[in-house]
């Protein structure tokens, strides 16, 4: 089962990493100022991630693949890695409507950095 990560940045901003079960980072958020809307974020997420429309397929500039998860309203919600093929791209969406919508959430955002 996939795991929602919540962190805390250095500029005191709240994010959330969505990561599979085999532990690797499928979908990062934006920075939050709040946890609350971090966790709204998340949300937004689980309900999202089952509508393939909400998916939009990227290329970045050096001809790398990535995705981002949009929000009804339009505004990302999260966004990928950067894959090497559209097919490493696709599998990574695969997983995100895979593991979001019954992940569990982790806050680290307290955890005292050794």
């Amino acid at each position: 089962m996939g795991k929602f990560i919540i962190s805390k940045r250095k500029n005191g901003e709240f994010q959330f990493t969505l990561k599979a079960s085999n532990g690797q980072a499928i979908l990062s958020s934006e920075g939050y100022k709040t946890k609350t809307n971090c966790l709204k974020g998340i949300a937004s997420v689980q309900k999202n991630a089952l509508n393939e429309k909400r998916f939009e397929k990227k290329t970045s500039s050096n001809g790398k693949h990535y995705f981002n998860l949009k929000a009804s309203n339009g505004q990302v919600i999260g966004s990928s890695q950067m894959y090497a093929s559209e097919g490493s791209c696709d599998k990574g969406i695969d997983s995100v409507q895979t593991n979001a919508p019954q992940a569990v959430t982790d806050d680290q955002s307290a955890a005292v950095p050794a």
